[in-house]
């Protein structure tokens, strides 16, 4: 049976451990589980690499917040992300399996493509939990939110819930910037819909940030965190920052000074060791971005811009923890922090991410709560694929024998025990993808080519061993950690066609050949 949380349970924390005994025996429970059932803050951001500083990266945001819910908890030091962008790497999150089991390498949509699997929020739904859900879960064009298991949904528009519900950021009256584009790179590029936020950034006036949907965002999930709840609730809140573009706040651009600003440490000749696809990819990226950035005077400009947003994504991390603390909930709330996967700022000269290298896939992953131990770090490689079976453990869900991954549960109660293992993460090409752990990372690519870092040693990733003979052993170690074989990717969004139906909608395949992506566009991943 459930209960409600009572004003009394707060002055009762305040006495004996009997009397914390009985407290606990009166907060929610979900099927009759022995143990309580704790909420969960499920906090997402987008684009966030390891650059805060609960993790030990040379360049690090500032993130009071952060540093502030690591201190209550566990920070896993080598989280890697379950996919190379935005839509698979939800997708993975969401259903507990790796894209190379659903065939969502890229903009596939999961619910489509497998409407059998049991998404997580059906599944907190099942067992009793109220689920609240806002801003980016999902990706974030219309039709990709996951309609099902969610008690509530929050879109600041009825419109957005006409046309398919998408995230709709710097859309539908949200403030931006007096000229677009506002970054000197974009407009000598020419760089216009439908890619408008690439490589773009501005400050905005601070009286604009109570208008900015991820504020709007923040403060809905916050409404919902001050409710009264009769059942444990789980609420998922989505950031779009610091993705591009990187608007945020003039007070946040003014926390980092230009001659303050530390720049990713880069190599000229990186690529000259890479596979050769890989090479030419990266060395006109190199030529089109990264040297014109560096010619143009902007380098110090775009690190201080995502630095800016980033401190801004952190100070809505801090309203919500400021707003738990004020609750009743307090200490039977569990808080997630993570991002999708991270982002490239001239390293290896690339902008963006879709990389199976350390700044797209090392992601800060932190998680606080009740049993969880606080001031501490596991050094031991994880990934984002493990939060589902994790909360299966800690939530007390019914068992969903197809749920990839490992539960983190016991190296939340005792991290010390938490033991190294092989991660998996897939790229968007069906058939590459990376298996990594502490020491090495080892990539392998559709077309059979290779790199390796013995990360211990070679931090930046500077020096390919894929090519000495010496080191393949170890790569066949690490393939075997590998799938054996990947499932065929589905339909991507190009060859679908998004059909609406008031506040409903479905997608169907288009007819005729799908028209070419272009990969340089940014703005939709």
């Amino acid at each position: 049976m459930m209960h409600a949380i009572g004003g009394a349970y707060t002055a009762i924390l305040s006495h004996s451990v009997f009397a914390i005994a009985v407290a606990l025996s009166l907060l929610p429970s979900v099927h009759g589980a022995s143990t309580p059932a704790p909420n969960v803050i499920f906090f997402a951001t987008d684009d966030l690499c390891d650059w805060v500083g609960p993790l030990d990266s040379p360049i690090r945001a500032k993130t009071p917040n952060m540093d502030r819910l690591a201190a209550r908890g566990v920070t896993f030091m080598n989280a890697q992300c379950s996919g190379t962008f935005c839509a698979p790497s939800r997708s993975a999150v969401f259903t507990g399996r790796h894209p190379a089991t659903t065939g969502a390498y890229t903009t596939q949509v999961y619910f489509r493509d497998h409407p059998e699997l049991r998404p997580l929020q059906v599944a907190l739904q099942q067992a009793g939990y109220e689920t609240y859900g806002a801003g980016k879960l999902y990706h974030h064009p219309a039709g990709y939110v996951d309609l099902r298991g969610w008690t509530e949904f929050y879109v600041r528009t009825q419109g957005q819930k006409e046309t398919g519900w998408p995230v709709d950021v710097w859309r539908r009256g949200a403030p931006l910037p007096a000229a677009l584009p506002s970054s000197p790179y974009a407009r000598e590029r020419g760089i216009v819909a439908p890619n408008p936020g690439f490589m773009e950034y501005a400050p905005l006036p601070n009286e604009a940030e109570k208008n900015m949907s991820d504020t709007l965002h923040t403060d809905w999930a916050i409404s919902v965190l001050q409710r009264k709840h009769e059942h444990p609730f789980f609420i998922g809140l989505g950031l779009y920052s610091p993705h591009q573009p990187n608007y945020a706040p003039q007070k946040y651009y003014d926390m980092y000074p230009l001659d303050e600003i530390k720049l990713p440490a880069i190599k000229e000749d990186d690529s000259n060791d890479l596979p050769p696809a890989v090479k030419k990819s990266m060395d006109h990226r190199k030529a089109t971005i990264q040297d014109k950035i560096v010619e143009m005077g902007l380098y110090k400009e775009y690190i201080g811009a995502y630095l800016a947003c980033t401190s801004y994504a952190d100070a809505q991390l801090g309203r919500v923890l400021d707003a738990l603390d004020a609750s009743p909930n307090r200490n039977s709330t569990i808080v997630i922090f993570w991002s999708d996967q991270g982002f490239h700022h001239g390293e290896k000269g690339h902008w963006g991410k879709e990389t199976l290298w350390q700044r797209t896939e090392h992601i800060p992953f932190i998680w606080s709560g009740p049993g969880i131990e606080p001031h501490a770090k596991v050094a031991a490689t994880v990934s984002a694929i493990d939060l589902y079976p994790t909360l299966v453990d800690l939530c007390h869900l019914s068992p969903d024998a197809g749920l990839e991954g490992s539960s983190l549960a016991a190296n939340l109660r005792n991290p010390s025990s938490a033991k190294d293992r092989n991660v998996l993460t897939c790229q968007v090409i069906r058939g590459g993808y990376s298996v990594t752990n502490q020491q090495w990372r080892y990539i392998h690519y559709a077309d059979n080519t290779e790199e390796l870092y013995d990360e211990g040693k070679d931090y930046n990733e500077w020096t390919n061993l894929a090519r000495e003979p010496q080191y393949r052993a170890v790569m066949d170690e690490l393939i075997r950690s590998a799938p054996k074989n990947f499932a065929p990717a589905g339909p991507e969004a190009r060859q679908l066609q998004l059909v609406t139906e008031g506040e409903k909608f479905h997608w169907e395949l288009k007819k005729g050949p799908p028209k070419n992506r272009n990969r340089t566009d940014e703005a939709d991943r």
